[in-house]
């Protein structure tokens, strides 16, 4: 059976707390594992996760902010070490290509894993595979930024009770989806007679920016939105001076893009309780709502 779930490694902003480590997440999706940001500390988190150098697959930093790739060096030094047998892809603003070199090679060590760095040049499609479509949109802040949207195909359900009625099972089932049609009883059945629309899935991952285009862009329809809060409302200018959202903005966003679950992150210091993110958020936003903590595990919802 397939995973999707976020792993959170650490939900802190520029700087960690006793209960909250540097950014770094964790999208498992199928066979793929997309590691967004990985801050300072991460290595030691993903032990603490259970996250093993090996499920990487993807790593994809938004911008070259410290809490948001100071970690590369010990990640893909991990990689290393423990012979990860599969290409792992780097994707990165391209402006910062200079950042990444350095950061892989912060440090000497004996690299055997392979790491292919594809720095984010313009918008849009940077990726596909089985997993979907990959895209990147540009972000507002004091550096180049990007967020990244991870979109599956639409496809088609199988309708059991359809199957049944015309006494199509087993392997006819899976000549059916292969070849779009078969003979059955003299006649030619078609995939769309049996199944029925089954919209693919979308992931959306936003960090630090301003509200603008990119941040809905991303936000469209997303089944699960991980997006930073750095603040609450009442330092509202402090965010726009900084290039950042407030809970409440985050909020509008989910729910004006029809976002499904909305996990809230990249929490200042100055604020002790985070339930007060929670409470801010829920006056826009009331559906599936999720504060997150270091090293929680939330699964993407199920289906529509």
């Amino acid at each position: 059976m397939s995973t999707r779930e976020l792993v959170v490694l650490g939900t802190a902003s520029q700087t960690p707390t006793r209960r909250r480590n540097h950014n770094a997440y964790l999208l498992r999706w199928d066979g793929a594992g997309l590691l967004f940001d990985p801050g300072e500390g991460t290595q030691r988190q993903m032990i603490m996760a259970g996250v093993a150098a090996t499920d990487i697959t993807r790593i994809l930093i938004s911008h070259f902010h410290g809490d948001h790739c100071l970690g590369v060096p010990g990640v893909v030094q991990r990689m290393s070490l423990d012979r990860v047998p599969h290409p792992v892809y780097a994707h990165f603003p391209a402006s910062g290509a200079e950042y990444f070199a350095r950061l892989r090679h912060a440090s000497s060590y004996h690299e055997t894993a392979t790491v292919i760095a594809q720095p984010v040049r313009a918008p849009g499609v940077i990726a596909e595979g089985a997993f979907g479509r990959l895209e990147a949109h540009p972000l507002d802040h004091p550096v180049q930024a990007y967020g990244y949207r991870l979109v599956e195909p639409d496809g088609r359900r199988m309708l059991p009770d359809r199957l049944a009625a015309l006494g199509i099972s087993g392997p006819r089932v899976g000549e059916l989806v292969r070849e779009g049609g078969i003979r059955v009883g003299g006649r030619t059945v078609t995939v769309e007679e049996v199944s029925e629309p089954r919209p693919g899935q979308r992931f959306a991952f936003v960090m630090d920016t301003r509200l603008c285009e990119g941040v809905h862009t991303l936000a469209e329809g997303a089944d699960m939105l991980v997006i930073e809060s750095t603040f609450l409302d009442a330092d509202a200018r402090l965010a726009h001076e900084f290039g950042h959202l407030t809970a409440g903005q985050a909020a509008r966003v989910a729910r004006e893009s029809g976002v499904r679950r909305l996990v809230l992150t990249h929490f200042s210091q100055r604020y002790p309780d985070p339930t007060a993110f929670a409470t801010e958020a829920r006056r826009h936003f009331e559906s599936d709502l999720v504060v997150a903590e270091d090293l929680m595990r939330v699964p993407v919802p199920p289906r529509r």
